[in-house]
This record gives C-alpha cells, structure tokens and sequence, in this order.
C-alpha cells in the first residue's frame, strides 16, 4: 500500500487491482475519518496507517458508494473499531441488496443491513459536515453518489464521480455508470468549488481541475450525443 499526505489534513492510501484503488485517511481535532473502505486486502493497512500518522483514533466512515470496491474492507474494520459509518439515504437500499442498481439486473448486497447510517442533514436539508468535510450528492455513477469536499485544504474526494489519467479528468467507468448524463451533470460540482485538487478513487491527482472542467463536459456531452 502507498500512502501520501496530499494535504495537511488529508493522506491517500493506494492498492492496485488491476486499476489503483484510493481510500482516503481525514484528520481533525478529534482523530481521524476514513473515506471510503476500499477492497479487503486494504484492512489491515488501513488500520496501520491510522495509528502510523498519529493524528488520533478512527472516529467515523463516510462513503462515497456502496460497490464492492469502495466497501470491502468494512467487516474487518468494524471487528475492530467501533465506529459509525454513513452514506447517502438514496444509496443505502442498493448497497443493503433491497434494491439492483439502475443498468443492473439483480440486487447484490455489499454491505450487511444496518451497518450504514443515512448521512444527516440540517434543517435546510443540506448534508451535514464531518471533519471538515462537506458531503455533496452527485449523482450518476450510484444514485446517491457523494463526494467530499474538505473547504480549508481546497480538496475533493470524488468518488468514482471521475476517474483520471496523466493529471487529466476521464469519464468514469462506463460499465459500472448507472446514468452517465447524470454523472456528466454532476461534474458540474467543479465550478461550484474552490478545488485546488481532485482525488479519485480509480486514477491519481488533479490538480487544478476547474481549468478542465468545460472541456471535459463539452466532450462528454457529444459522446452522449453520439451515443443516442
């Protein structure tokens, strides 16, 4: 496993499976958020490199997802740290096999019933922070989708909203993308914010992603074109 402080408050933990797979370590005032829970394999390290940065105990996990690669280290996590772990209510049902993802002809369990908790939202309804990140529903890949966007590092932790390839955002992987227009929609997240990097989990950095962003949906939008 690599692993890379990107932030002060963000480390990125890498495995390779075929493709690399990124999870991601949040520190604050109070220990330490993962974000997403990779394959399984990735336990073990996960949990070393959580005492390793010595920033404090595991306090929650967000997910981006609930596919098999964003959770699947979760049952050897939570044998062994007691913690809340949340996603979007959307998404919960599919990840829990109450429901088939969209594109998907039956429902698969990915996570065990009543392990995740609805992420909770304020009295405007918008999601609630954790550890300086702010959750944001983008849709398309899942249908409750999120990324987390920590606003003093200026960092996105973008799921499978994107993946990337020399520095450069790429659509993410079709056969896996519930709504590639959604998702292509979504994107659109990038100009709302002040992103000084992009992670994802399925590629590496990008850095200044907004100089990118019109260029990206402008190709997507004529592929999608083609498609129809």
């Amino acid at each position: 496993m690599k692993v890379e402080q990107i932030s002060e408050h963000i480390w990125s933990l890498k495995t390779w499976m075929i493709i690399p797979i990124h999870v991601w370590l949040v520190a604050d005032e109070n220990g330490v958020t993962l974000v997403d829970a990779g394959i399984p394999s990735m336990a073990k390290g996960i949990l070393k490199n959580i005492e390793r940065i010595q920033r404090g105990p595991l306090q929650t996990v967000l997910l981006t997802h609930g596919h098999s690669d964003h959770v699947g280290a979760l049952n050897v996590i939570l044998k062994e740290k007691n913690v809340p772990v949340y996603a979007h209510s959307v998404e919960i049902p599919y990840m829990e096999g109450d429901l088939p993802y969209p594109r998907r002809k039956k429902a698969a369990q990915s996570v065990s019933k009543g392990i995740t908790k609805a992420l909770p939202v304020d009295k405007q309804g918008n999601l609630q922070s954790f550890a300086g990140l702010t959750p944001y529903h983008t849709p398309g890949h899942s249908p409750g989708h999120i990324a987390y966007y920590h606003e003093e590092d200026q960092v996105l932790l973008a799921g499978d909203l994107f993946t990337s390839k020399k520095g450069q955002l790429q659509k993410p992987m079709a056969m896996f993308t519930a709504d590639m227009e959604e998702a292509v929609n979504s994107s659109r997240i990038i100009e709302q914010l002040q992103i000084k990097r992009l992670e994802v989990c399925h590629g590496n950095s990008v850095l200044q992603p907004a100089g990118q962003i019109q260029i990206y949906i402008q190709q997507m939008s004529q592929n999608l074109n083609l498609v129809r």
